[in-house]
């Protein structure tokens, strides 16, 4: 997952008598899918042999030839796969190509393999629907919903292991969202990087959210590989700092950013998932203008209290509990004392 929008996130495993013989995951074009990768790693062995792919493979003749052509020419005897690609382009096309070339075509899995398969391809589903990207909101806060002390203290709220985590998530994401305050106050690089601090993957895209233009030209981000994406107000005069740098003007609202302009263009850029790190005003801004599909919160088991200590949303907030924002299909996972809470946003049809 992330770098390979808007194609899909998909990976395949060639199997003959019990050991794998080649695997494969999809590339950023205009490289290869997944399924000729593992197919060529296997070479002859291809023949007579079971290919395990996490999404129908495709049928059409796009950027990559059709993935049909190549499993036919292999000679692979079986099939597996659970997922009909939500693509119109191919929605059970390549199934029934493969059955008709006489390839035994298996779509059962279990409850659990099922799951794991949408979950690779939700925010290419997402897309499909909508054009737009699927938006997690990511929030870190103590017991008692802290985001830093009265004095402004905020590192680290959660422990080593919580921050690993959101490494993770940024490396399976497209596009990490942050506002101009949390660019000047704790100067984030918004890099995915392993515990040693090297990059891992491939560059992201941030986009940084600032309607009057303040992004400083020593800002961190802007010395990490990857284009920054500055999202401006209209008539805002900005050049950009480096090479890396790209300009929206975008309208507003309220004399603010328009975010659904800035989802708009992400969606038009065709990517999947976008990931909002970012402090209490723009979060709180997300979620009262209803953009916001998933939310990923670390609770750490610290209480900080006090009146003076932010929370993690700012903003007017929900009048009553009915129009709270609620969250459907939640899981908890401890990490090393926190947990983490995640859940997609309860939307009315």
């Amino acid at each position: 997952m992330g770098g390979v929008a808007p194609r899909p996130p998909v990976g395949a495993v060639v199997v003959r008598d019990g050991e794998i013989m080649g695997e494969g995951t999809v590339e950023p074009r205009p490289g290869r899918h997944a399924e000729p990768i593992a197919l060529a790693q296997a070479g002859a062995r291809s023949k007579g042999a079971t290919l395990y792919s996490t999404l129908e493979p495709h049928a059409f003749q796009g950027v990559a030839p059709p993935c049909t052509d190549a499993i036919i020419e292999a000679g692979i005897a079986k099939l597996v796969s659970p997922l009909e690609d939500p693509n119109p382009s191919v929605s059970g096309n390549g199934f029934r190509q493969l059955k008709a070339a006489g390839i035994d075509v298996v779509r059962e899995s279990s409850t659990d393999q099922l799951k794991h398969a949408e979950l690779l391809i939700e925010g290419f589903a997402h897309h499909l629907k909508t054009r737009r990207p699927l938006v997690a909101l990511k929030l870190a806060s103590s017991l008692d919903g802290k985001i830093a002390t009265r004095t402004g203290e905020s590192q680290w709220i959660t422990n080593e292991s919580s921050r690993a985590r959101v490494h993770q998530m940024r490396h399976r994401t497209d596009a990490l969202v942050t506002g101009i305050g949390t660019v000047l106050s704790d100067k984030p690089r918004l890099t995915a990087r392993d515990s040693s601090g090297n990059a891992t993957g491939h560059p992201l895209l941030r986009v940084v959210v600032d309607t009057h233009g303040r992004l400083p030209a020593d800002a961190p981000m802007l010395q990490e590989p990857g284009e920054v994406l500055w999202i401006v107000g209209e008539g805002v005069d900005a050049s950009p700092p480096t090479d890396l740098v790209s300009i929206h003007n975008a309208g507003l609202v309220g004399g603010k950013i328009d975010l659904n302009e800035v989802v708009e263009l992400l969606g038009s850029r065709g990517l999947h998932n976008a990931m909002i790190e970012a402090g209490a005003g723009l979060a709180g801004a997300f979620v009262e203008a209803e953009l916001v599909d998933k939310v990923a919160t670390f609770i750490a088991p610290k209480i900080i209290g006090g009146d003076d200590a932010p929370g993690p949303l700012s903003g007017s907030g929900a009048a009553s509990l009915k129009n709270a924002l609620t969250l459907k299909n939640l899981t908890h996972t401890v990490i090393d004392g926190d947990i983490l809470v995640e859940g997609y946003v309860s939307k009315v049809e």
